[in-house]
């Protein structure tokens, strides 16, 4: 049995932890406000961009199909889900949430018998999707935004969605963050 010296060194070595996750809480929750804040800014830029293309492929002469990726290919059986999380752990709620999101997803389009890839943005959502559905995930991208995903890293993954695209690797992208 501990002696009360032992005792007394455990209780303030658990203290002296709880106060260092504490502090690693809020620093995790600021660059989490951080983020938010971030999307939330880009989001009229988003609708508007949204709403320009809308009108463009609207535009289009009678019987020109225009660019394949404005017009799809008419089909919805094969689905790619580009899940996005963080890297590293700090973050649970958004990781969470968005993985919940994508199980959801993912879940109804099987139940539907529609085939389903994945393509994971962060270790987090790949980390939690593998066990269940890692037969489904093509791709991988790890260490992108360590102080925010810049154009090249954002191009890189729209490249690759583009070109799975063009050679007919699936019919919907459905993006979930």
């Amino acid at each position: 049995m501990a002696n009360l010296k032992d005792l007394r060194v455990r209780i303030s070595s658990v203290k002296s932890t709880r106060k260092i996750t504490s502090a690693m809480k809020m620093v995790a929750a600021s660059k989490l406000r951080r983020a938010q804040s971030a999307a939330e800014a880009a989001r009229p830029y988003a609708e508007r961009m949204e709403r320009m293309v809308g009108s463009l492929a609207s535009s289009l002469p009678q019987g020109v199909a225009g660019p394949a990726l404005l017009s799809g290919n008419g089909n919805d059986q094969v689905h790619l889900v580009v899940l996005v999380t963080s890297d590293r752990g700090l973050c649970g709620g958004f990781n969470s949430s968005a993985v919940r999101n994508a199980k959801h997803f993912l879940n109804d389009k099987l139940a539907q018998g529609k085939e389903v890839k994945i393509l994971c943005v962060g270790r987090k959502g790949r980390e939690q999707l593998k066990r269940e559905y890692g037969a489904y995930i093509i791709d991988t991208y790890e260490g992108m935004g360590r102080k925010g995903m810049n154009y090249g890293e954002a191009q890189q993954v729209a490249g690759r969605v583009t070109k799975l695209f063009e050679d007919g690797g699936f019919d919907v992208a459905t993006l979930i963050y």
